[in-house]
């Protein structure tokens, strides 16, 4: 299959990415964040999440975020909510698209949220009820897709059920995660081939982390399988408080780089999200872990030294 022509890329840096950093990131550091990220020309930026501020508390000022954010025309700024309380939150304050989240694992959802998997998509049907009715997007996230922390392999057919019972909610993409980025490109390509038979490929977007190094491998197999949304984190940040030992998202700017490297439009100016990179990574007081960010910026600075 050829890959796609265009290419949506989801930031999730000022979500996913932050709220599994140490260091204190203060309001005006996300809004900054998020509004840098969108004027490069990224289109979806996942700007925070109502969740419970002692479960998560880097998130615990995302009200503020979304009050004082400049927003841009054509720009999503999408916000986690796991029930009704947070979905309640979320739309006091201007939010227009959602993001629901489940696991294809019993054991990271017992471990995660506390409940089994059939449990968790009960929870979320009032949420999902509500959005219909005030007309908010909603997106699907299914975790480890690949493999568990604390089950080990996953059953493709597990992580198809939980993508199902998200499309019948009503969502209206389901993001499929490896969620400790143990996934290979054969592996990711058997998945979504299984996944496809049930779902069609373009409701369906890939998470990949980078813990084994596979994020970028794993990206172009979803591209030959037809794929055309992915998630990715500025910088690298991010990893999961809920998986322990997993890195970072595989970075947007690698990301960007390989899909420019296959002529794959997207929108986006590049370095302007490296530069990105490379500020919030010095705030946070953390190694850049974008690649070809940190490279594309090093050989600007080389060329000035040149006056090239």
């Amino acid at each position: 299959m050829a890959w796609p022509q265009t290419v949506k890329i989801v930031e999730v840096g000022a979500r996913d990415g932050l709220q599994n950093e140490s260091a204190e990131v203060s309001t005006a550091i996300r809004i900054e964040l998020i509004e840098r990220l969108a004027a490069a020309g990224l289109t979806a930026v996942e700007t925070g999440a109502f969740v419970s501020p002692k479960k998560v508390p880097q998130m615990a000022g995302s009200r503020d975020v979304f009050q004082g954010l400049k927003r841009r025309r054509g720009t999503t700024y999408p916000a986690l909510v796991p029930n009704m309380k947070g979905f309640e939150a979320a739309i006091e304050t201007g939010v227009t698209e959602i993001a629901v989240f489940v696991s294809a694992s019993e054991g990271f959802s017992q471990h995660n949220i506390a409940c089994s998997r059939a449990e968790s998509i009960e929870r979320l049907r009032d949420v999902a009820e509500a959005a219909t009715d005030r007309d908010v997007r909603m997106r699907g996230y299914v975790s480890c897709i690949a493999g568990c922390p604390y089950d080990g392999a996953v059953a493709p057919d597990d992580v198809a059920a939980m993508a199902e019972a998200l499309v019948a909610l009503g969502c209206y993409e389901i993001s499929l995660g490896d969620t400790i980025g143990v996934g290979t490109a054969g592996q990711i390509r058997k998945l979504i081939e299984h996944i496809s038979t049930r779902i069609p490929r373009k409701k369906l977007a890939m998470h990949f982390h980078d813990t084994y190094g596979q994020g970028v491998a794993n990206v172009l197999a979803s591209l030959e399988e037809g794929i055309s949304v992915f998630d990715s984190s500025v910088a690298g940040l991010g990893g999961c408080p809920f998986a322990p030992g997993a890195s970072g998202n595989v970075a947007t700017e690698d990301v960007v780089y390989l899909l420019q490297g296959l002529g794959i439009e997207t929108g986006i100016d590049l370095m302007a999200v490296a530069r990105t990179g490379d500020w919030i990574s010095r705030h946070l007081g953390r190694a850049n872990a974008a690649r070809a960010g940190k490279a594309l910026l090093a050989a600007k600075k080389e060329d000035d030294a040149h006056g090239g």
